[in-house]
């Protein structure tokens, strides 16, 4: 048997970026488009995470509103407007994501479509930074599900001892702890500090900041051989 790559494999929102302001603004639009009153940028937050329908679905309960069937398409359709507007990078992760690269493979795998996740990186001036990109509307299924992880593993030719998941939300938490890999929390994102006790394993790292993720990521390296 050769030797395993390792792989780092990245979280989008809330994790490298924070969309929250345009997601909302995006979000408040169609809820006002269909009569509603706009809900907190916060709000909205805590709804990102799962993908857009998801955040569309609990937008409109929010609003106590209903979906006509059409509002997902139509949010997706105010969104891509937005994508940039307010977009932005968090403090010190690019430095983190390019020395990523010097330890191992790195991908980004996030539950926001393809298309406009790459329209992000590319605009932000990171997408040379991953390997791979997996969007959540590709054959396979969201996180939490471990299908697109195990897959990323497999291309790279790393193991789940040789594998770090990279989020700030219980979604990442619960796609490593079932593809069986290490998981590292950073709480700079949009999910609560601490993250709730009841759903840690205890073996998590933690990050609260970009360059507590580089320390995090040069003792993953150290110990994943």
């Amino acid at each position: 048997m050769g030797h395993l790559q390792r792989l780092i494999a990245f979280d989008l929102d809330g994790t490298l970026i924070d969309s929250r302001r345009d997601l909302a603004d995006s979000a408040n639009e169609l809820i006002t488009e269909l009569g509603g009153s706009p809900l907190a940028e916060e709000a909205v937050g805590r709804m990102v995470g799962e993908g857009a329908a998801v955040l569309v679905r609990r937008a409109l309960a929010a609003a106590q509103l209903t979906d006509s069937g059409h509002a997902l398409k139509r949010f997706l359709e105010i969104y891509d407007t937005r994508l940039l507007r307010h977009t932005h990078l968090y403090d010190g992760v690019t430095d983190a994501v390019r020395f990523a690269g010097t330890i191992g493979r790195v991908a980004l795998l996030t539950n926001k479509p393809l298309a406009p996740s790459l329209r992000i990186l590319d605009g932000l001036g990171i997408r040379d930074l991953f390997n791979e990109v997996v969007g959540g509307d590709g054959p396979l299924p969201r996180k939490p599900d471990p299908a697109s992880l195990n897959t990323l593993m497999h291309e790279a030719g790393a193991d789940a001892k040789t594998t770090l998941m990279v989020g700030d939300s219980p979604i990442d938490h619960e796609t490593a702890a079932r593809a069986g890999v290490r998981c590292c929390l950073v709480t700079f994102g949009y999910s609560p500090d601490p993250f709730p006790r009841e759903r840690l394993r205890g073996d998590e790292y933690h990050a609260r900041t970009a360059d507590e993720l580089r320390s995090v990521l040069a003792t993953f390296a150290e110990t994943a051989g």
